[in-house]
């Protein structure tokens, strides 16, 4: 295995203008910073510029995320109840549990960017990581992200760990690792409680 990407986008898909801009400006932010520490890998992958059609998707996902140094978490509320953002979580925690029998892990692989802050309160999966970034305040008004001083500091912490996990990974990675054979994990189970919505019986 060769190291592909710098990252994994991992995100719920949008179909209406804010969800789909947050995604592209964040990932051409990255892009723009990453650029300049990587040999000749892509700094991202993102479904739905790189993975094309045909039969298995899931495949191509698996070999994607191990091919990746490190995973950037779109957090809406809409991430945490479709059961394959789950699962893209659950698959780079497996990742990292076998990447950190490699080195001393400075930092997770899995890097939040919060883009809704969910009504009630963040889950567990995302409040109790030692980083992420909230990015909630941006709206369709926000000006680019990669030229933006309101956003820069965060997306300059993000840059230095993805970069600081690809030397780590370039020097430690075992010979002969292969990516054809990881597989992706069950879809997990929900992240919260579902409420209880049925009304009492008289």
């Amino acid at each position: 295995m060769a190291i592909r990407y710098g990252c994994f986008f991992s995100y719920a898909h949008g179909r209406h203008d804010l969800m789909k801009r947050f995604k592209s400006a964040l990932a051409d932010a990255l892009r723009c910073y990453l650029e300049p520490y990587f040999d000749n890998e892509d700094e991202l992958f993102v479904d739905t510029e790189q993975l094309g059609g045909g039969d298995d998707l899931d495949g191509k996902i698996a070999r994607a995320m191990c091919e990746s140094v490190c995973m950037i978490l779109i957090y809406t509320p809409k991430y945490e109840a479709h059961p394959y953002t789950r699962r893209e979580y659950a698959a780079m925690r497996q990742i990292e549990a076998e990447r950190s029998q490699w080195y001393t892990l400075p930092s997770h692989l899995i890097i939040p960017v919060i883009m809704t802050q969910h009504p009630d309160r963040l889950p567990p999966q995302i409040a109790s990581s030692t980083f992420y970034v909230d990015f909630s305040h941006f709206t369709m008004a926000t000006a680019d992200l990669k030229s933006n001083p309101d956003f820069l500091p965060d997306i300059g912490k993000m840059v230095k760990r993805i970069a600081t996990h690809y030397q780590y990974q370039k020097m430690t990675m075992p010979p002969g690792h292969d990516c054809n054979q990881f597989v992706l994990p069950d879809v997990p189970p929900e992240w919260r409680a579902v409420p209880d919505l049925t009304f009492p019986k008289k």
